[in-house]
């Protein structure tokens, strides 16, 4: 069984075109009809999150916790006890490709860090500071970047690294950096594509939401 796993704060906005792409990537033919269960992490929310993803064939998990590392570390064990063999992250306000559970399985690796696509770009974002984010941001094969967005890890190497960390904000670097600790082999891929929002009032500091404010021409 496969595990998607999303953590949710208050996002009645964008979580429900993130649950149906989520639910496409797990009905992708080259999967062979293994089980995919998506996870929804809701934690801490007061608004609609909940009820809105009641409405789909998914499962949800409630903490209180207002901490992505401890929502991410919560989800995987539940994914865990469940039987999943391969956990794929991403976030409710992101929208992963039809092909991107496959496409990360296909790099046959124990962890994968995919890259990132700005769906549309926020209206305090001018060309400048576009720009300046394309100069920075490496959309290929053998990039850096880690992303808990898009990324994907087998059951044993999450285990051996450890897992999530509960930080409130690059929980999915520590990861990462556990995992190159312990020799896993690590494919760095701009193949499993995901669509994430241009936000700048993110959810988590020091985020991807942060990366693109300091991106911003401050006048």
């Amino acid at each position: 069984m496969i595990g998607i796993l999303i953590p949710a704060h208050n996002e009645e906005d964008l979580l429900e075109p993130c649950i149906r792409a989520a639910l496409r990537a797990g009905c992708h033919e080259r999967l062979e009809g293994e089980p995919v269960m998506v996870l929804v992490v809701l934690d801490s929310c007061t608004d609609r999150s909940a009820q809105i993803v009641a409405q789909y064939p998914v499962h949800s998990l409630e903490i209180e916790a207002r901490n992505v590392g401890e929502a991410r570390a919560a989800g995987a064990r539940y994914l865990l006890e469940q039987g999943a063999r391969w956990i794929s992250c991403s976030d409710a306000d992101s929208l992963v490709s039809k092909d991107w559970l496959v496409a990360q399985l296909a790099l046959g690796a124990d962890a994968v860090c995919g890259t990132v696509t700005v769906d549309q770009w926020h209206a305090d974002f001018d060309e400048s500071a576009q720009i300046r984010y394309h100069q920075h941001y490496q959309a290929r094969d053998g990039h850096r970047h880690i992303h808990g967005a898009n990324l994907g890890i087998s059951a044993e190497a999450y285990q051996r690294a450890g897992g999530f960390e509960p930080l409130a904000c690059d929980e999915d670097v520590q990861l990462v950096r556990q995992l190159e600790l312990c020799g896993a082999n690590i494919a760095w891929s701009h193949q499993p594509q995901v669509l994430t929002s241009a936000r700048l009032d993110s959810r988590a500091r020091g985020g991807f939401g942060d990366f693109l404010r300091n991106m911003v021409q401050v006048e």
